[in-house]
């Protein structure tokens, strides 16, 4: 057996929710499995490996059951929010999930710089609703290299800060075509910051501490934070 994954048996996951779930049968766990609810490991004996994960799954799923007499499809629906970084809400079963609040951005100096979970999967028309812009604008963003889907077609936390951004100043006339400079100039930034951190990679690499620092990181950091300084600098003249 692997030693990444020591699963539970399904047994021992009944023994674990059953104080909870006291009607709770192996029976209705396999029930859940088969339904796509829960995925537990399998073993190459073929036995259910469950973790801690699969356990807290299980458990969220029977208490929509119980509590909120939530169908599956709903339950299904909801756990797929939440494997997307977004919140089900739990007071109407047809409402639409939310997306979190924004939080600070770590890279950008500006303490109200906004950034997402890095685990956020959203679909066009959740990053729609989320940034405030309707399907034509969010098209021509697309269209002018401004946004980009993932491969499973969904839009991640960086893709709701450029919608969001361009949503702010969609506010002040401010059309998907006149942003193509940004664009043009981040894909220039990114150059310069690959020519720097490729080289710096290989030394790192040749002699790494624990005190180093990620030259990525840092050097994305002090290109933002030069980007500000020169805009707010020509601003203030």
């Amino acid at each position: 057996m692997s030693p990444r994954r020591r699963g539970l048996s399904i047994g021992s996951v009944l023994e674990r929710l059953r104080g909870d779930f006291p009607d709770l049968t192996i029976s209705k766990i396999r029930f859940l499995e088969a339904q796509g609810l829960v995925t537990p490991h399998r073993a190459a004996s073929g036995y259910r490996q469950f973790s801690e994960a699969d356990v807290d799954r299980l458990r969220y799923v029977l208490t929509a059951q119980r509590e909120r007499f939530w169908p599956l499809k709903v339950i299904r629906d909801a756990l797929d929010a939440l494997d997307r970084g977004l919140t089900p809400n739990e007071d109407q079963v047809d409402a639409r999930p939310s997306v979190p609040r924004p939080a600070a951005d770590p890279d950008v100096p500006d303490p109200e710089a906004l950034g997402a979970p890095a685990t956020l999967r959203l679909t066009a028309s959740e990053l729609g609703e989320a940034a405030g812009l309707d399907s034509a604008t969010l098209a021509a963003l697309q269209g002018f290299g401004l946004l980009h889907a993932g491969p499973s077609g969904h839009y991640d936390s960086d893709a709701l800060a450029v919608a969001r951004a361009a949503a702010a100043l969609a506010a002040y006339g401010v059309e998907a075509r006149h942003l193509r400079s940004f664009r043009t100039a981040a894909d220039r930034e990114v150059g310069l910051v690959r020519q720097i951190v490729i080289p710096a990679l290989a030394v790192r690499g040749r002699a790494r501490t624990e005190a180093d620092v990620d030259p990525t990181h840092d050097v994305l950091h002090q290109c933002v934070a030069l980007h500000v300084a020169l805009v707010r600098a020509e601003l203030s003249r």
